[in-house]
């Protein structure tokens, strides 16, 4: 059996790296059964999974063992989701997504404690101190939240270019402007950090990811994008189920 490619090596700027996100080791074992290269979690599946809300609502030891579990059931590289840290040490966060078997991770800006962004040089710091402590062991991928609650993408642009730069030099492999839909600023994001991965959240109503490798996106997330539909086809059909029509 060949040895699957390490997860830094599959992030490449014109050629992206597709995260299915999963939620358990069964969708994770789907998605390497369908040939992707890499298994992500998606933080809000896992945690509505656990029965629990987004936001590090969930407690984080039934998360790092989720995580843990999926790792454990396939053989390509694994990816978590890890929030903001759940309010661990950098050291501590690390040594937990290692001890889980992760090859990476997600790191977002947002402090769920005060529901506020982080300022970009004590987020650069808490990175650094990731990887101080996990060597090259994990890919960090740095999520940029100022996006999310943008209603002009190029009114936050010049932030989020800032702390890409500045998560950039202090570890990060990739960074993950969530919710950046546009096409022409993501070209541009990709253009101003480039040779450096960025990841984007692919979202109803954009680019294929065809057209998202000519912009220069070295990695694609579902998100909970795949959580959801399952969920909604679980729901129309439970609720045909529940009308005397048989669901299948």
């Amino acid at each position: 059996m060949t040895a699957p490619t390490p997860l830094r090596d599959l992030h490449v700027p014109g050629r992206p790296l597709v995260l299915p996100n999963v939620w358990d080791a069964d969708t994770a074992r789907l998605v390497e059964a369908a040939g992707f290269g890499a298994v992500a979690t998606s933080s809000v599946a896992v945690a509505r999974s656990l029965g629990y809300g987004d936001g590090e609502q969930a407690p984080r030891q039934e998360m790092f063992a989720a995580a843990a579990r999926i790792a454990r059931a396939v053989s390509v590289p694994v990816t978590v989701d890890a929030e903001s840290g759940y309010g661990l040490a950098p050291a501590e966060v690390a040594g937990r997504l290692l001890e889980a078997g992760a090859a990476g991770c997600n790191l977002e800006d947002t402090d769920h404690a005060t529901g506020t962004l982080r300022p970009a040089e004590e987020q650069a710091e808490r990175l650094a101190a990731v990887r101080a402590a996990a060597g090259g062991a994990l890919v960090l991928n740095a999520r940029i939240d100022v996006f999310l609650a943008a209603q002009d993408p190029r009114a936050v642009l010049a932030d989020a270019l800032d702390r890409a730069r500045r998560y950039l030099e202090a570890g990060a492999d990739c960074v993950y402007p969530i919710h950046l839909t546009d096409p022409a600023v993501i070209a541009e994001f990709t253009e101003a950090v480039r040779p450096a991965a960025v990841n984007v959240t692919y979202l109803p109503g954009m680019p294929g990811p065809a057209a998202l490798a000519e912009l220069g996106v070295a990695r694609i997330s579902l998100g909970g994008g795949l959580w959801q539909a399952a969920r909604t086809w679980l729901k129309e059909h439970l609720a045909a189920l529940a009308r005397g029509t048989p669901p299948y």
